[in-house]
């Protein structure tokens, strides 16, 4: 996904000569390798954000200070909601795993939030449309379009009731190591997959 992320960055950059991205680098050294060699070529300034426990509260941090995120498909989804950034899904595979998919999925959504909230709130780039070209006009919306990051930040509340009924979750709940995003996701998703 990242060369197809780079090019939407440059695509962007134009449009917001300030851009700046955080990268959370999962806690891999192969990956973390990867990403860092390909920032050489990285069109607008890139910090790179260290995964792991010792760095949660770094990562909720990045999260705050950011505008909007773009991410593959995952946990990190339902982080980003709950952390309230608006955000942007996009997810790419061979050819022969995205025709499998799209023949024999039976959602509409590929986000964990847009199929537990059973709406579109999170735009949603994938297969064929995860191009850069598209990726760039939806975050340029997701950045410069009020309504549509609202209604993001109002659909995290309905979520977080989904997840955890008996509390609302407000900014400072997520900074507690209790109620992490991270913890709140995989809970989430381990019920489901005991019911």
């Amino acid at each position: 996904m990242l060369p197809i992320f780079s090019k939407a960055m440059t695509l962007l950059k134009h449009q917001f000569p300030k851009l700046v991205t955080l990268i959370h680098v999962a806690s891999n050294s192969q990956v973390d390798r990867y990403i860092g060699e390909s920032l050489h070529e990285w069109p607008v300034p890139a910090i790179l954000v260290p995964s792991g426990s010792t760095s949660t509260q770094l990562k909720y941090d990045a999260f705050g200070a950011s505008q909007a995120a773009l991410c593959t498909s995952g946990t990190v989804a339902v982080e980003l909601q709950l952390a309230r950034l608006p955000s942007l899904v996009a997810y790419r595979a061979h050819f022969l795993t995205e025709l499998l998919i799209r023949y024999k999925a039976k959602i509409p959504y590929i986000s964990l939030p847009n199929i537990l909230l059973d709406s579109p709130i999170i735009p949603e780039a994938l297969f064929q449309s995860c191009n850069p070209s598209n990726l760039a006009s939806i975050l340029e919306r997701l950045l410069l379009d009020e309504e549509m990051r609202e209604k993001q930040v109002v659909a995290a509340e309905t979520l977080a009731r989904l997840l955890h009924p008996s509390k609302s979750f407000h900014c400072s709940d997520l900074e507690s190591h209790r109620y992490t995003p991270s913890i709140l996701a995989t809970s989430t998703i381990l019920s489901y997959a005991k019911s």
